[in-house]
């Protein structure tokens, strides 16, 4: 496994740079955000762009979809994550120096930096769904993505030695932080890996599937350059992004690209992406998007100021 120690744990006590980040994609259905997609000013015009790139009514194929990763539900995250930057730019006063968009967070991104125009990346997250679904259909189609947490770094090398000895095939999806992580395996391995974890004295998470960010899936990656991003011209941000596979700064539009085509076959490290920030000076970190995980990591809280902009919290009564 790779060193994946996070940055000082100091809570900063005095202001320094902000960078805003986009969640990666949680469990998200219409019956959580549905009534803020339709109350809230800034969700309903960027609907109404994604309705208008796409050519039908998102919200509706949202409210009718039971699958938590089906094209409509991708697209309402990503509705969301971005409508939720504009209210706190907006409203909020919040003026980043630096952008983040772990996993599936990297759409948001891409538009809120303006290396696409918001429609476009519609229309890409919606051509990618379809990608991932096509490929998934008939390659890996047994792999689950597993995440879990509670489980030192000696622990898990010990887990996955013990799949390894067995002839278990696995994958290092993401590092989260010292002792979380993401692990792709078969499903007939699944049960003995999740076994495994909860005799360490870890707990098991969710699982996903489709199984993201695995280096087995680099046909995905290229059937992706290929079919959609080969499609989009790709722009320099116009702020920097922060990679999520390994901490890096990205500025130009070939970084750009190539951060959007890791994510299919690297892990994310998000321990990495702390410790970037950390040294660029940042103390501050607005998440935007219905997030659960990113920022409520140990190695989030204790390293910045932490404010999360939700649907939740969109719809409270202003003070």
């Amino acid at each position: 496994m790779e060193n994946t120690q996070s940055a000082p744990q100091e809570t900063p006590a005095e202001q320094g740079l902000t960078a805003i980040v986009f969640p990666g994609m949680g469990p998200c259905n219409f019956a959580d955000v549905g009534r803020y997609m339709v109350l809230d000013r800034y969700a309903r015009r960027r609907l109404a762009e994604a309705d208008e790139a796409l050519g039908y009514p998102v919200l509706q194929r949202f409210r009718a979809t039971d699958h938590e990763y089906s094209e409509a539900t991708q697209i309402a995250f990503l509705i969301n994550s971005v409508a939720l930057a504009d209210r706190a730019v907006d409203a909020m006063g919040l003026d980043p120096d630096l952008c983040v968009g772990p996993s599936f967070g990297q759409k948001a991104a891409t538009a809120f930096v303006g290396s696409l125009p918001f429609g476009d990346v519609v229309r890409m997250t919606a051509e990618l769904a379809r990608c991932e679904e096509e490929f998934f259909a008939t390659e890996y189609s047994d792999v689950i993505t597993q995440s879990f947490v509670r489980t030192s770094e000696e622990r898990t090398k010990e887990i996955l030695a013990e799949m390894e000895a067995r002839g278990e095939w696995y994958e290092i999806s993401g590092y989260l932080d010292d002792d979380f992580y993401f692990v792709s395996v078969r499903e007939s391995s699944l049960d003995f890996f999740k076994s495994r974890i909860r005799d360490a004295g870890g707990y098991s998470m969710y699982s996903m599937r489709p199984p993201v960010h695995a280096r087995a899936f680099s046909a995905l990656r290229r059937k992706a350059e290929d079919e959609v991003f080969s499609r989009y011209d790709i722009a320099a941000p116009r702020l920097p992004v922060i990679a999520d596979q390994n901490g890096t700064t990205v500025t130009d539009a070939d970084a750009m690209r190539t951060m959007l085509l890791d994510t299919f076959d690297q892990p994310i490290n998000w321990p990495d992406v702390v410790s970037a920030l950390r040294r660029g000076g940042v103390t501050d970190l607005w998440f935007t998007g219905a997030d659960n995980l990113f920022h409520r990591l140990d190695c989030t809280t204790k390293n910045f100021r932490v404010t999360a902009v939700t649907p939740k919290t969109a719809l409270r009564p202003e003070k």
